[in-house]
């Protein structure tokens, strides 16, 4: 079972979209980035990415004199375990309780039902190949 971390509040998301996109990067340009849509310093800045390693999402490296941030998890993999948490808090543990409720509550566009029924095709496929390769 996944590791459920503490949950993201819009300033940490927007840090951690700024980390996402920019790949690793210094604080300095995270507070660069941020600063164009948010009036904070760069102090507060350095406290928020602190506290995402602290919390998980973020890891470090010294480059000289400067931390150089990274995201600890991709976004996709970061939205699969929110998902996880739901399931198991709202949906009893059942994946197929919360498709079929996101089905029948037509949460899906027919384009996302179509790019959902190619990814569960190409992952069976991949899985059959995978055990006909062991044979």
């Amino acid at each position: 079972m996944a590791t459920i971390r503490a949950p993201l509040s819009d300033l940490d998301r927007a840090v951690m979209q700024c980390v996402w996109d920019q790949g690793p990067c210094a604080v300095e340009a995270v507070y660069e980035a941020i600063s164009q849509t948010r009036d904070l310093k760069e102090v507060t800045v350095r406290t928020i990415l602190r506290r995402l390693e602290q919390k998980g999402y973020l890891t470090h490296t010294v480059v000289g004199r400067a931390y150089v941030y990274r995201a600890a998890t991709a976004p996709r993999t970061l939205a699969a375990r929110a998902v996880r948490a739901i399931v198991d808090t709202l949906c009893r543990g059942s994946v197929e309780e919360l498709v079929s409720g996101l089905v029948e509550g037509e949460v899906l566009s027919e384009n996302e039902l179509r790019a959902l029924e190619a990814a569960v095709r190409e992952h069976r496929q991949r899985g059959r190949a995978r055990r006909k390769a062991r044979r």
